[in-house]
C-alpha cells in the first residue's frame, strides 16, 4: 500500500510538472532555495513568484527549495527572486529589504542564516546579460556608520553625476559621445554596493537596477541619438524612483518635455534649474518645465 501511495505521489508531481510546462511557452526551470517556515510562506512566495501565464513556482517549506518554471522570452529567474525578496523572504541571490521582513507576522519570521563568502562576493552585476548574484549580508550590521553613510552618498552622487554627463551629451545631440558616456554610467551602477543603501534606496534598488542597466546598454551600443533618447526616457524614469528616495548634497530639478514622444511627453533629471532640453537638443534647447525639485 505503501508503494502504491508513493507511486501516486510521484505520479502526481510529474502530472503537476508536466501541467505547468505546458501552459508555459519557451519554459525554463530553476531549482534555488527561498528561506520561509510557515505555510502562510507558501502562499506568500508562489503568489510573489507567479506571473500570469509567464511563470509559476512551487515551494516546499520542509526544504526551502523552490522549483521555478518561467517563459524565458517573457522574464527571468532573477525578475521573480526580486519580487519575492521584495515580499520579505530572502533567497540565494536577493536579501529581503529589513523593514519588510520586519512587517512579517512574528510566526512568519524565519532565521536569516545567509552570509556572504566575502565581501567582494556580496554583489556582481554584469551589465551584458543583467545577471545579478546577491548574497545576503549580515543585518546586525546593516545600518551605516557615519563613514559608510558618506560612503553611500558618494555613490549615489557618482551614479547621477554620470547620469548628467550623459544628459549633457544628448543635449548636444552627440550621439557618440552619449555611447562612451552611457557606458561610463554601466560602470557607475554595477559599482553600487546595496548594501551601504539606507532600506527606502535598497527597495528602490532591487526595483530599478534591472532597467537602468538595460537602459544604460542601450545607449551604450546605441548609434541613432533618436533611440538613444528612448532609452533615457526610461532611465530617466529608474533614476528619479531611486534619488526622490535618497539624500542629496544639492538639489536636483526634475523637468518635463511635453512634445516628445509624439506628444506623450517624457521626463529628465537636472543640476540646473534652467532648461537644456536632451531630447531635442538644439531644435528646441528651452522647451520643458521643471516640475518637481528634489533636495
Amino acid at each position: 500500500m505503501k508503494s502504491i501511495s508513493l507511486i501516486g505521489m510521484v505520479s502526481l508531481v510529474l502530472l503537476t510538472d508536466i501541467t505547468i510546462h505546458a501552459q508555459i511557452k519557451n519554459a525554463t526551470t530553476a531549482t534555488v532555495k527561498i528561506f520561509g517556515n510557515t505555510p502562510a510562506a507558501k502562499t506568500a512566495i508562489e503568489k510573489e513568484g507567479k506571473s500570469e501565464k509567464n511563470a509559476k513556482i512551487l515551494w516546499d517549506q520542509e526544504t526551502n527549495m523552490a522549483t521555478i518554471t518561467y517563459d524565458a522570452s517573457k522574464t527571468n529567474e532573477d525578475e521573480i527572486l526580486k519580487r519575492i525578496a521584495l515580499a520579505g523572504f530572502d533567497n540565494e541571490k536577493f536579501l529581503a529589504p529589513d523593514d519588510v521582513y520586519a512587517q512579517l507576522p512574528k510566526v512568519d519570521q524565519y532565521s536569516r542564516t545567509l552570509k556572504p563568502a566575502s565581501a567582494h562576493q556580496t554583489e556582481a552585476i554584469t551589465p551584458q546579460n543583467g545577471h545579478h548574484n546577491m548574497l545576503a549580508a549580515d543585518h546586525s550590521t546593516h545600518q551605516p556608520t557615519t563613514e559608510t553613510e558618506k560612503g553611500k552618498e558618494t555613490q549615489l552622487t557618482n551614479l547621477l553625476s554620470q547620469y548628467f554627463v550623459l544628459k549633457d551629451a544628448l543635449v548636444k545631440t552627440d550621439a557618440s559621445a552619449a555611447a562612451v558616456k552611457a557606458t561610463i554610467l554601466q560602470a557607475a551602477i554595477k559599482a553600487v554596493d546595496m548594501n551601504k543603501l539606507v532600506s527606502a534606496e535598497h527597495t528602490v534598488w532591487m526595483k530599478v537596477m534591472n532597467n537602468l542597466t538595460i537602459d544604460a546598454t542601450a545607449i551604450a551600443k546605441g548609434k541613432d541619438v533618436g533611440k538613444q533618447r528612448v532609452a533615457f526616457a526610461s532611465l530617466s524614469r529608474n533614476m528619479y524612483e531611486l534619488i526622490k528616495v535618497g539624500t542629496l548634497e544639492s538639489p536636483v530639478y526634475y523637468q518635463h518635455c511635453p512634445m516628445f514622444n509624439q506628444g506623450k511627453g517624457a521626463n529628465w533629471l537636472s543640476k540646473e534649474k534652467s532648461i537644456k532640453n536632451p531630447f531635442f537638443g538644439s531644435q528646441m534647447i528651452s522647451c520643458g518645465s521643471t516640475v518637481e525639485t528634489l533636495n
